[in-house]
């Protein structure tokens, strides 16, 4: 039996009314999974539809949230909003899919797409969401996947997926997608339309319901493609596009050496045109998207793909690259002409250094994969504490948002460093508020890599590069006691880093 709610796929009222409906509460809606993503849209769908239930597998989000609480922390309003639509009852959450489904009209998954060790899109968390989607779903009900999926996947999985599971023939409900365009740190204003919203239906029908829901919910254009598939290409094309473009930025900083310049300064002044959009080169790509996104791509077609294969292995490899720079720092290869390598060559107490890592004491700075997000999912760091173990370094971490023991680091505090061990080496990866409080005047002299041009160390002892060089065109390396108004320098490459950036 239907339920006494108003659909919105299919059915033969106008516009205005399906609209009315909508935001007078009379299209329930099921938010599939409360993540750092999940939460803020459920709770914007909350404030405008006035009837959702936000569904997790986890049981302390779900009562956190029915507590008028948010778990995800770093994003301004959440927890007022959380608060606001909770003890106004027109937000609350359940670890029960199955009920939740049977309730709603408007179903929306917004739980990740993972990749397996081959590097397969992984789509077990979506079908399991799909399983208790099915089990109520009924004739003009609306699905619609935020999470981003490899293209085709709502045409050639979810809509068979959920007929099959339903009982429901294909075409009596309807399927769309609208990737997710949110950042952490400002979810709320994303959702509520500081991007134009992308819309797509595996049918017309599909796609002009998504894109009256998506007009409710955001203050900003909708763009309602061809089909589906166009509007989870849209999603992936943009990682792809971040990808390749920071492997080209890292290729680029392997030339700062070669060209005697500063690649970062180069870019820079290269962007101040509008046809011109080089991003920064780093120690490497983390989080949830762009690693994940290029895999997406690969598995859906067998048309070449050199170029996203390519940047995908430069950005999986810098890490370890990024990690080869500092021991040619360490081996006094990596050093500029004019510079004294006899005086470079000694540690604070006139003695020669190894020529390699093995033995070496190093300081990783920042674990998660950009800063003030606690997420660390394909994290560089990770990899740089891996390539620093194999080479045999000691490893200390610091990073105020997570803790760097989880990754094979012995952990350290920013006040603890002064009186911590003498480190031969620092790499920053990611930059943190907290690390504007490291005395580095205290520390004993070692050799600090810059992942990021952020460090000023001017007055110090420390020999600093910086990968790709500085966005002032400060010299190739710096040393302690150097005069200068930055105290950072630049290095070009790391050894292993050739021509072709493989």
């Amino acid at each position: 039996m239907s339920r006494a709610t108003t659909p919105l796929y299919g059915s033969g009222d106008t516009e205005a009314a399906k609209r009315r409906a909508l935001t007078n509460g009379s299209v329930p809606v099921a938010v599939y999974g409360l993540g750092k993503m999940g939460l803020p849209l459920a709770a914007v769908f909350a404030e405008v539809t006035g009837a959702v239930t936000g569904v997790d597998v986890d049981p302390d989000v779900v009562e956190s949230v029915n507590a008028g609480r948010s778990h995800v922390g770093g994003e301004p309003g959440l927890d007022d909003l959380v608060a606001e639509q909770v003890s106004q009852g027109r937000l609350r959450a359940t670890t029960d899919g199955a009920a939740a489904a049977s309730e709603a009209r408007v179903h929306v998954i917004i739980v990740p797409t993972l990749i397996t060790e081959a590097d397969e899109p992984d789509l077990s968390i979506i079908e399991a969401v799909l399983d208790d989607v099915a089990s109520g779903l009924e004739p003009g009900d609306l699905v619609i996947a935020e999470s981003t999926l490899p293209p085709g996947t709502c045409r050639d999985v979810v809509a068979p997926f959920l007929a099959e599971r339903s009982g429901l023939e294909p075409g009596t409900f309807g399927v769309a997608f609208c990737p997710e365009r949110t950042a952490s740190g400002t979810a709320l204003r994303d959702i509520r339309g500081q991007y134009p919203k992308v819309v797509g239906g595996v049918d017309e029908a599909s796609g002009r319901a998504a894109a009256l829901v998506y007009d409710e919910l955001s203050d900003n254009a909708v763009h309602l493609v061809s089909d589906a598939t166009t509007a989870e290409a849209v999603k992936v094309f943009e990682g792809v596009y971040r990808d390749v473009n920071i492997a080209l930025a890292n290729q680029f900083a392997g030339t700062a050496d070669d060209l005697g310049i500063s690649v970062r300064e180069a870019i820079e002044t290269a962007n101040h045109i509008p046809m011109c959009h080089l991003h920064d080169p780093g120690p490497g790509v983390g989080g949830h998207c762009i690693p994940y996104y290029p895999h997406f791509l690969l598995a859906q077609t067998d048309a070449p793909l050199s170029m996203v294969e390519l940047g995908r292995e430069i950005n999986r490899e810098m890490p370890a690259r990024t990690v080869s720079m500092l021991e040619a720092a360490l081996d006094g290869t990596g050093t500029d002409a004019g510079t004294d390598e006899s005086e470079n060559e000694r540690d604070s107490h006139g003695e020669e250094p190894d020529s390699s890592l093995e033995d070496a004491t190093v300081l990783v700075l920042g674990f998660t994969y950009r800063p003030g997000v606690e997420e660390t999912r394909a994290s560089p760091a990770i990899g740089v504490v891996e390539s620093l173990r194999e080479r045999g370094a000691e490893v200390w971490g610091c990073d105020p948002l997570v803790d760097p023991a989880e990754f094979g680091a012995r952990a350290i505090d920013v006040q603890d460093l002064a009186s911590g061990p003498a480190f031969d080496a620092a790499i920053l990866v990611t930059p943190q508020d907290d690390f504007e409080r490291i005395p580095w005047a205290n520390l004993e002299r070692m050799v600090v890599l810059d992942g990021r041009d952020v460090l000023s160390l001017s007055g110090t002892d420390h020999r600093v590069v910086t990968l790709g060089g500085a966005r002032d065109g400060r010299p190739t390396v710096v040393d302690g006691d150097v005069p200068t108004d930055t105290g950072t320098s630049t290095i070009g490459r790391p050894a292993a880093f050739d021509a072709t950036g493989r």
